[in-house]
């Protein structure tokens, strides 16, 4: 059976990078192409890597007939993404890649983007999109909220260690690499290529990032009380990647033991031998979080390092793997092609 799909942000990169990986799909045809800022122009125009592919023109979103729609993905900015959802047909199943439906409480959503929420009906049925941990919900669900890039990284260091309660839960710090297509597409002055090449730098320093909101709502759930970790984001001059550097307080063989049970099962978490750190050249373009436990030399601490692609597993690649479940289509279906490299 070929389900028909619907991108609305198809000229962002986690649009192209949705496009990218549907192309290679089985079960999945790319019916309509929302993008209202570029109507009326080919995929190839705008992405010129995507023009040998048979697709339909971008339009603007109300041209947009879902009528015979089976899913829709909504690449929009946060604010603009719920918006939009709550108009879009009640019954049309959503995988929405903003922030916009992340956070359960509308107040958390309040504090940490700064507007009341304009979808309250819809953020209530909403399904967080962290695929490995919800699972069951995803299937069922009707609205899937994916996860910030940095927060699934992050989660998928921790979420194990903190449900096993083997780590020092007041002593995690969190340092985070991320690549500049984390910011979008659209033209600021602190990313041109004079801007921010030869350099990185930290950004949303003391505890501003607006992905510690999901940080606390996920952690906290977990350990049946507050959790806050130490979380601090810095913009590397690379296209693609993310690396956490977590810093625990936990015995790293137990740590590593207990990542190898957690994910064993796991197609696209890849927990590396005890002592060996991961890169985001061997997980570049590819939807593969790679996982490495390496003994402090202050004895009982641990360095957790993970590393998986922003664009692919942090956002279009988890979003597929969702909907994959959604429509009942085996989840790994589009997902496993290999890195790219070098």
């Amino acid at each position: 059976m070929t389900h028909n799909i619907a991108i609305i942000g198809a000229s962002g990169y986690t649009g192209a990078e949705l496009i990218r990986l549907i192309s290679g799909h089985s079960s999945m045809k790319i019916k309509a192409l929302g993008g209202n800022s570029k109507a009326g122009q080919s995929m190839g125009q705008v992405f010129p890597h995507l023009r040998h592919l048979d697709l339909p023109d971008l339009v603007a979103l109300e041209d947009i007939d879902f009528a015979d729609i089976d899913l829709c993905f909504c690449a929009l900015p946060h604010k603009t993404s719920q918006e939009v959802i709550a108009k879009l047909p009640a019954d049309l199943k959503i995988v929405d890649l903003s922030a916009d439906f992340r956070l359960r409480d509308p107040a958390e959503y309040e504090r940490w983007y700064g507007n009341r929420h304009a979808a309250l009906e819809q953020q209530k049925e909403a399904v967080y999109g962290l695929t490995e941990f919800y699972r069951d919900d995803i299937k069922a669900a009707r609205l899937v909220a994916g996860t910030g890039c940095n927060a699934a990284t992050g989660q998928f260091a921790l979420r194990p260690l903190i449900a096993a309660g083997i780590i020092d839960l007041d002593e995690i710090i969190l340092d985070l690499k991320c690549a500049v297509s984390g910011a979008g597409r659209s033209l600021k002055e602190n990313l041109l290529h004079a801007e921010l090449s030869e350099g990185y730098h930290a950004y949303s320093v003391g505890g501003t990032h607006r992905h510690l909101g999901e940080f606390d709502q996920e952690f906290s759930a977990i350990a049946g009380r507050p959790v806050k970790v130490q979380f601090t984001p810095h913009l590397i001059p690379a296209n693609r990647g993310i690396l956490a550097t977590v810093y625990v307080k936990g015995d790293a063989r137990a740590i590593h033991e207990t990542f190898e049970k957690a994910y064993s099962d796991e197609t696209f978490i890849e927990v590396l031998p005890m002592g060996e750190a991961p890169s985001t050249r061997h997980v570049r373009g590819s939807n593969f979080c790679h996982l490495g436990v390496v003994q402090d030399r202050i004895e009982g601490r641990a360095i957790v390092i993970a590393a998986l692609d922003n664009l692919t597993k942090g956002s279009s690649g988890q979003a597929l793997q969702n909907a994959n479940l959604m429509l009942d289509i085996p989840e790994t279906e589009g997902l496993m092609m290999a890195p790219l490299f070098p």
